[in-house]
């Protein structure tokens, strides 16, 4: 969430700003409004208890009616904090400068394309038929036990997936990233404050029943949650985790043809670069992750673009998003594999997250997240883009040593 104080001095640039966000301005115009009257109860309330405690002994009667105005302002107070927390985390986090301007995903501009996108003397297979055929994807085990868009993955598919797994932690961790196996699991404070909502038409929280506790979508929820109402010492930032989790999102929108097969599944393991930084290093980590999710698709010998975020397509926490997306010939088209974003302090004042500067005065910290390799949309990009005329799918050099082979083939 945004700092009340800088949405009251700054009232039409972050209403300019949610409406490059393509949220409804209104919001904050409704925001100040409760905020006022939030500001009057505040100080009537602090003006009755003031009076009380100056009453003497004798002055009873007098006691027993300011106790029932204050109870009276008290219970007010408190149902419009509620009204007012609501509202300011209805406000998103304004995009930057550099942030293209637009109105949705169409918008989008493309930075570059890295990468020969291969001709094929041969009709190309989608990874779900090819999969089907060599034996190691199963949607319909997957929909018999646990329901639509759930699958299995067998021998060289469970392999590939855990060689990424692998290749993904080995790379990070040199790089300075510390490897963490996070919880699937997280209370609501924590997926609510990272973005991910329950309800809705975007939902992707599943809850449990009767718990105050949700599925994670993605290990950003846990290590973001790591340092809540923590404050870091200056001199440990940034802090770099690379992140293994399973993700599980209910996928209620509606998102067309290109979502069969692994594309859009609601259960996939991921592998998440995450930092706590300075404000000042921000940018330059943001960069950073950009340029390591770039290294890992070139190492792969896969074709992607770098996608730069429009501001109605950045969602509410982001200032600046970057998606790569990877050329996948079973749609004779670029796909989305991964993302990194930059939400500066936005969602460490959700989580109170502070670092104590060297001057003994604390500040939020910002905090940033990009996906290394996640494993419903990769084994795509490499299935189709590797496949051979025979049905068998060469396995990338940078895997082989993980995989314990070379080419994956039908037994």
């Amino acid at each position: 969430m945004l700092d009340i104080k800088f949405i009251r001095e700054n009232v039409d640039f972050v209403k300019l700003s949610t409406k490059n966000k393509s949220f409804d301005e209104s919001v904050v115009d409704k925001l100040l409004t409760v905020d006022e009257t939030r500001r009057k109860l505040i100080q009537e309330t602090e003006e009755i208890r003031a009076k009380r405690n100056k009453l003497g002994k004798e002055d009873i009667e007098e006691g027993k009616k300011l106790k029932i105005d204050l109870k009276e302002k008290e219970e007010k107070l408190e149902e419009v904090e509620k009204e007012f927390i609501e509202l300011l985390h209805q406000v998103p986090n304004p995009p930057s400068n550099n942030a293209p301007i637009g109105k949705d995903d169409k918008e989008n501009v493309e930075i570059k394309k890295v990468g020969e996108i291969r001709k094929f003397d041969f009709t190309p297979k989608d990874h779900l038929e090819l999969g089907t055929n060599l034996g190691i994807l199963d949607f319909e085990s997957g929909a018999k036990v646990s329901g639509s868009q759930f699958y299995y993955l067998y021998g060289d598919g469970a392999l590939l997936e855990l060689s990424l797994t692998m290749y993904a932690l080995d790379k990070l961790s040199k790089k300075g990233y510390l490897p963490v196996i996070t919880p699937d699991l997280a209370k609501s404070r924590y997926y609510l404050g990272t973005g991910y909502a329950p309800r809705g038409n975007e939902a992707q929280t599943y809850e449990i029943k009767d718990e105050d506790l949700g599925l994670i979508a993605t290990a950003e929820v846990t290590l973001a949650g790591k340092h809540a109402d923590e404050t870091i010492p200056e001199d440990k930032l940034p802090i770099k985790y690379v992140g293994y989790s399973h993700c599980f999102r209910q996928e209620a929108g509606a998102y067309g043809k290109y979502s069969k097969g692994l594309y859009r599944v609601h259960q996939f393991t991921k592998v998440e670069m995450f930092i706590y930084c300075k404000p000042e290093e921000s940018e330059r980590m943001h960069q950073e992750l950009l340029s390591i999710e770039e290294e890992i698709y070139q190492e792969l010998g896969i074709p992607y673009r770098v996608l730069d975020m429009c501001t109605g397509d950045l969602g509410a926490m982001a200032v600046r998003k970057y998606d790569v997306e990877a050329w996948m010939p079973g749609r004779n088209d670029y796909g989305e594999i991964t993302s990194t974003s930059n939400v500066t302090d936005y969602q460490a004042r959700n989580l109170n997250v502070k670092y104590k500067k060297k001057d003994g005065t604390n500040e939020f910290v910002h905090m940033l997240n990009g996906t290394a390799i996640v494993m419903s949309r990769v084994p795509i990009a490499i299935l189709e883009n590797y496949q051979n005329e025979d049905g068998s799918v060469d396995v990338p050099e940078v895997l082989q040593k993980w995989m314990g082979k070379t080419k994956i083939e039908a037994k």
